[in-house]
């Protein structure tokens, strides 16, 4: 149960659509892709491997390491293979541990059944062998077991992560209807930003998009606004490859820029927000914010990347309000934002046909549930055609 130093199957899990974004964050590691799917890859390491991992990637969600996995048609089959595992190798007897899963099996009707039959096991092995059992509960800050669990095949996980990945640490105060830290990130990156150029954020909210382009700009990662994962937890670990990992990751980030980034957003409490949370990130030197109606955002001499994030509005029914924002937009970028790329992620489809500029690509993406669409537009200066409006 060498876990730190044994080669298995590590899963790591995004939110759909954020797998090819998250592919290109593990190749730029050096860690060799076994298989890509709709909500994450799987790649093959140790729980050493899985520190960096924790510590680097954006668009992730966790990073599970692969126990084994074992054929379970009902709940008695399920436990009598886990108890087997040697669990007093894995969690301290005196430490706390919780349990997640992704369960479809015809015999369970809730997942926290199948939650309490793998705390079962572990609890019962532990003390078989040690004579006291850990504490287990809900939070997820120390041991994370996970079992994944479709039909009669079964495999069970080390959680490496512990809190999910997806939240970046750094935003204390959310705001209206924030996007979170992970989907923020992967937009930004399908963009294909060269983070040499102004970017540009009006209708900021809570300062997400811009916060996300000066932590990527700055190659400042994720890994360096946390400090509690719940590899640390798991019985062998050693803290020096963490801080040695944190170190260099500390070292590598860069702590100026020599281009703009711009936020603004109308409402005086969302910039506000916005500057706290950049200010927690550590970035608040690097964004130029202002409170304005998005139509006077200064826009720097392009190229560069202006990008909105407005109001979706009801799927049905359009909102006429929200009609004119969206035609509102379309002009700006059209008449302010000459030599840009131009983006709108909107999960309003009608809404988008507003903005009167015809897109050179619809990325798909999901806001939670809903599907949604990055909108790219060609900016083109007076040397070439302007779009032509739908």
């Amino acid at each position: 149960m060498q876990v730190f130093h044994t080669e298995s199957k590590i899963i790591l899990t995004c939110n759909k659509r954020l797998s090819s974004y998250l592919a290109d964050e593990v190749e730029a590691l050096g860690f060799d892709i076994k298989r890509t799917f709709q909500t994450g890859i799987e790649l093959f390491g140790t729980v050493n491997d899985c520190i960096p991992l924790n510590l680097n990637l954006r668009c992730a969600s966790q990073i599970l390491y692969s126990l084994g996995s074992f054929k379970a048609a009902d709940p008695k089959e399920l436990y009598d293979n886990l108890v087997q595992i040697e669990w007093e190798k894995l969690i301290d007897f005196a430490g706390y541990f919780t349990v997640t899963s992704n369960v479809n099996n015809e015999h369970i009707l809730t997942p926290l059944f199948a939650n309490v039959k793998v705390k079962d096991a572990i609890v019962d092995r532990i003390k078989q062998v040690k004579g006291i059992r850990p504490n287990s509960g809900p939070d997820q800050n120390k041991t994370v077991v996970h079992l994944y669990w479709q039909d009669d095949e079964a495999e069970i996980f080390l959680d490496t992560s512990g809190e999910t990945l997806a939240k970046h640490g750094y935003r204390k105060i959310p705001g209206k209807a924030p996007m979170l830290e992970a989907l923020a990130a992967s937009t930004i990156i399908a963009t294909g930003w060269d983070k040499k150029s102004p970017f540009v954020n009006p209708m900021c909210g809570s300062g997400t998009l811009a916060i996300e382009a000066a932590l990527i700009a700055t190659d400042k990662t994720p890994g360096l606004f946390r400090m509690n994962y719940a590899f640390m937890h798991i019985m062998g670990y050693d803290e020096q490859i963490f801080f040695t990992e944190r170190r260099a990751l500390k070292d590598k980030s860069i702590k100026e820029l020599g281009f703009r980034i711009i936020a603004t957003d109308l409402s005086e409490d969302a910039v506000d927000i916005s500057r706290k949370n950049a200010k927690t990130a550590g970035v608040e030197h690097l964004i130029d914010f202002a409170v304005c109606d998005f139509a006077e955002t200064e826009v720097p001499e392009g190229p560069g990347v202006v990008m909105f994030n407005p109001e979706y509005g009801e799927r049905l029914g359009v909102h006429t309000k929200l009609e004119m924002t969206y035609k509102r937009v379309g002009d700006f970028m059209k008449t302010n934002c000459k030599g840009y790329k131009g983006y709108v992620f909107t999960g309003n489809p009608d809404l988008a046909k507003k903005i009167g500029l015809k897109a050179s690509r619809k990325i798909e993406f999901y806001n939670g549930k809903l599907d949604c669409r990055l909108f790219e537009y060609e900016l083109y200066d007076g040397s070439k055609r302007e779009p032509k409006p739908e």
